[in-house]
């Protein structure tokens, strides 16, 4: 498949093992990969990849995984962009508050496997 022509996934994530993970599973099924280790370069990058779609970690070394979803969500080039958060923290409270900042989905780490996330990426922009 052409390089420019897979569908770009974007993961923001401080841990580098669920990174590694993650782009191991999506890459091998023709997804392009872009990482972000902290939520100010995760934001940099959705601005400038446009990925089709973003996996975001709540827990971030600079600023939380809430305030970068709202951003992502207010801003012009990156507000279209379905979000999936996945974290540890999987309480009725962390979830609601992830949707009403404008997460599409939430997933909780450990109660869903690589493929879990892979099956819904599929089915939410259809690759």
């Amino acid at each position: 498949m052409d390089e420019d022509r897979k569908p770009k996934i974007l993961i923001i994530e401080d841990e580098a093992v669920f990174r590694l993970i993650y782009r191991g599973v999506l890459e091998s099924h023709n997804y392009k990969v872009f990482e972000a280790d902290t939520g100010m370069a995760g934001l940099d990058l959705a601005k400038t990849e446009r990925p089709d779609m973003i996996l975001l970690d709540l827990i971030l070394p600079d600023i939380s995984g809430y305030e970068v979803l709202k951003k992502i969500k207010a801003h012009d080039l990156t507000c279209t962009i379905p979000v999936i958060v996945f974290s540890v923290m999987g309480t009725e409270e962390n979830i609601e508050k992830a949707k009403e900042l404008g997460a599409d989905y939430y997933r909780v780490k450990g109660a869903n496997s690589p493929s879990d996330i892979l099956k819904e990426i599929e089915r939410i922009i259809g690759a």
